[in-house]
């Protein structure tokens, strides 16, 4: 196995385009390496990313965050200005894993591991956010709803890779949360997950809202109808129930030891209705 690891993005991208055969990119390697220690998979190339610079930095731009690829989930949870601006994104990559885990795993490695379980994926998507894709032909971004194409598939080429993720500036009274249920209490894989992102007018009725379910399909779902639900409410009991029930109709899960489909049909309704109530509240102790 040829191992490369190179300081700028540049020679990355030369890197993969030269590269005939399977290529890698090792970020977090928290996936890569379990794969790579279990036989499961014997790349030629592992491209190392860690030592590119601007891959390493949580940045602010245009009053949103560029959160780079080999960012990882610890280093979000101790920033501050970020917590504050996208707690459910944050708490979404916290619940990767344990604690040393989440001192290696990236979001963008996540989003590129493509499992219909990944945490961080359905907080992302709520939150509108964007992939940086860097390739040969230069960089392009694409919402991160349109990275995953279904289990362990991307839409990226195989000279392309994500350089960052940006999450848009947070608006005035709009906040995010994510959930997910698992069997055990921590470091287990979803068997259904929700992120939520909504926007409140002074009043406190909803303006606009985004929500995401995942674990419950081949790929992380934005439910149209579900944020409809809320918008022009005050998310009462009504509006709860149809948020919920939109989540499960658009939820087309799988049997499988972790749950069975009918239950994950269920939970997606049931956390959607709880991360909204959280998102709502969060919105509203904003200023």
């Amino acid at each position: 196995m040829n191992y490369q690891a190179p300081t700028t993005l540049k020679d990355a991208v030369t890197l993969m385009q030269g590269d005939t055969g399977n290529c890698r990119i090792l970020a977090g390697g928290t996936d890569l390496l379990v794969r790579l220690r279990s036989e499961m998979e014997e790349p030629d190339t592992v491209i190392d990313i860690k030592r590119i610079a601007e891959l390493d930095e949580i940045a602010e731009e245009g009053g949103g965050w560029r959160i780079g690829a080999a960012v990882s989930g610890v280093r979000m949870a101790e920033h501050a200005a970020l917590v504050a601006a996208w707690p459910g994104v944050v708490e979404a990559m916290n619940l990767i894993g344990s604690t040393q885990i989440q001192s290696r795993a990236t979001m963008a490695g996540n989003l590129c591991n493509a499992s219909p379980a990944a945490d961080s994926v359905p907080a992302m998507v709520a939150a509108e956010a964007v992939a940086r894709v860097v390739g040969p032909d230069g960089a392009r971004d694409v919402p991160v709803a349109e990275i995953p194409t279904g289990p362990g598939r991307t839409s990226l080429a195989r000279d392309e890779l994500i350089a960052s993720i940006f999450l848009p500036a947070p608006q005035t009274r709009a906040a995010d949360a994510y959930l997910r249920f698992i069997p055990r209490t921590e470091m287990d894989i979803a068997v259904a997950g929700c992120g939520v992102w909504l926007a409140l007018d002074a009043a406190g009725t909803c303006t606009a809202a985004r929500v995401a379910v995942g674990a419950v399909g081949p790929t992380v779902r934005l439910v149209e109808d579900a944020g409809a639900a809320l918008v022009g409410s005050k998310l009462e009991p009504d509006a709860l129930d149809a948020l919920a029930e939109a989540c499960s109709a658009a939820a087309t899960p799988i049997d499988d030891k972790r749950g069975t489909a009918a239950y994950r049909v269920h939970v997606a309704g049931v956390l959607a209705r709880r991360a909204a109530v959280i998102a709502a509240k969060r919105a509203g102790d904003t200023t």
